[in-house]
Parts: structure tokens; C-alpha cells; sequence
């Protein structure tokens, strides 16, 4: 098996091996994969993360020793916290990157971490992903994307997509969604929108072929917040989503899904 981890602020995965094609997703600093084929300077890679698989520039990742790729698959890693300004210096080597929220910090000890043979020290806010602070900082950390242009394939506050941006909420607090709309649709338990639902739950979308097209994040009973043309806040109802730009519904509703009890 062959590993490895980007380590740039952010690379585009894409459907083919060229830097053409059409991204579908992206792969933020520390993020590890496997490599699964190589066809000239690109690498089909699965990974670690969400399974997800798609092409990569060769050149936009440094490998990983197998050994660090299952400790950071299997251990939490601290993330770079919700900044603009967070950094990374690269000591003795007088050159730094700008870290997106939700990149992976591994190993971080006393804001400084290793990967193979170059020494990172972070300047920035990092936490722990942890569910213990769901309640007093979901909200905070959806707000934080509000007006984040929309991007197919997108996983930043640069760009995103609907179920990128779901992806990087949770990933905030530790729980691991698959990347696409209709994968993360498979996952938690179903609530009764109108009896139950709560901040935090995933209301997904169909369209006239019953396929899952959209998913937005509830911030209470009528509001939801979504990636569509960019990050905004919309009413809903159990018919779905009210745009009050256009004063029509947009989507409409199939399903909603409760991640965590």
C-alpha cells in the first residue's frame, strides 16, 4: 500500500487525471489518503477521510509511512479552529502556508507537529473535535460560513457545496459524514421534521426523479441553512425549502436525518 497526506492549504480532487477535468471534491491540509493507481504525474487516491476517491496532482502531496496514515485514521487529530488567519510556518525554512478551518493538525504538540521531515509550527486556533460543546458552538460554526460562494466539489470557506459544507460542520465536532448528498443520506435516523426537528439535523432533497440532489443543516423548526448560490439562511416547511429571494420554494423536501442523539 502506498499513503499520503497534502500538504498544502487545499488540492482539487478530480473525476479524471488532468488538471481539465472537473473537480469533486478537495482535500484540505493533513488530510491522509491511499494511493490507489498512477497515471503519470497523477494519482487516483481513496481517502482516509470519507472513502471518497478521485485524481490528484502527484506533485500537491508528499507520501506517508503507513504507520502514521493508521494513527491518524485511528486516533482524533486536532483541526485548525474557525480563523482566517490561521498559518503555518515551516521552521528552517522560512516559508509558511494559510491554513482553511477544519485542516488537519496531526500529532500537533504545543502548537508544533512533524510530517516526514519537516517541522510545522502552527499559529492559530486549533481544537479537539468534540461533541461536548455541540449545543454552545453549532451555530457559530454554520454562521461562519454564511455567504461562502457556492463550488461544486468545493470544502472551503473559498467555495463549497451543499454536502461539502455539511462534511465540514460535523467535522468540527468530530463525526465523520461521507462526502456526497445521497451518501450522507443514508446515514444517522429519520425524525418527523414537523415534530421533531432541531439544530443540527440534515433535511435532504429530491428531485422529480426521487434522486438526492441537495442537503442543508437546520438552525431551528423554520430555518435552514444551505450552499445554494452561496451559503445562506432559508424558511422551511414540510414542503421544503422557501427561498425569500425568488418567493418560491426551491427544493423540495424527501427526508430529514438526526446525526447525533
Amino acid at each position: 500500500m502506498v499513503y499520503g497526506i497534502c500538504n498544502l492549504p487545499v488540492i482539487p480532487v478530480r473525476a479524471e487525471g488532468g488538471n481539465k477535468s472537473e473537480i469533486v471534491s478537495q482535500l484540505l491540509f493533513g488530510e491522509v489518503f491511499e494511493v490507489l493507481e498512477k497515471k503519470d504525474e497523477y494519482l487516483y487516491v481513496k481517502m482516509g477521510y470519507d472513502d471518497y476517491e478521485g485524481w490528484i496532482d502527484g506533485r500537491q502531496q508528499v507520501s506517508l509511512s503507513a504507520e502514521d496514515f493508521n494513527a491518524i485514521q485511528n486516533e482524533e487529530q486536532p483541526i485548525a479552529d474557525l480563523s482566517t488567519h490561521a498559518m503555518l510556518l515551516k521552521l528552517g525554512k522560512e516559508e509558511s502556508l494559510h491554513l482553511l478551518p477544519g485542516s488537519t493538525l496531526p500529532f500537533l504538540d504545543n502548537d508544533s507537529f512533524r510530517i516526514n521531515d519537516t517541522d510545522y509550527l502552527f499559529l492559530g486556533l486549533s481544537r479537539l473535535p468534540d461533541l461536548e460543546d455541540f449545543e454552545q458552538e453549532a451555530e457559530d460554526v454554520l454562521r461562519f460560513y454564511l455567504n461562502a460562494p457556492y463550488l461544486w466539489g468545493g470544502r472551503s470557506v473559498f467555495g463549497i457545496d451543499c454536502s461539502g459544507y455539511v462534511q465540514l460542520f460535523y467535522k468540527h465536532f468530530g463525526v465523520r459524514l461521507k462526502r456526497d448528498a445521497w451518501q450522507q443520506a443514508e446515514q444517522g435516523k429519520t425524525v418527523d421534521f414537523l415534530q421533531e426537528g432541531r439544530l443540527g439535523d440534515l433535511a435532504f432533497f429530491d428531485n422529480d426523479e426521487g434522486k438526492i440532489i441537495h442537503v442543508g443543516i437546520l438552525l431551528n423548526e423554520s430555518e435552514i441553512i444551505h450552499a445554494s448560490g452561496r451559503v445562506k439562511i432559508d424558511q422551511i416547511d414540510n414542503t421544503g425549502i422557501f427561498s425569500r429571494e425568488s418567493n418560491k420554494y426551491t427544493h423540495r423536501l424527501r427526508i430529514v436525518k438526526r446525526i447525533i442523539n
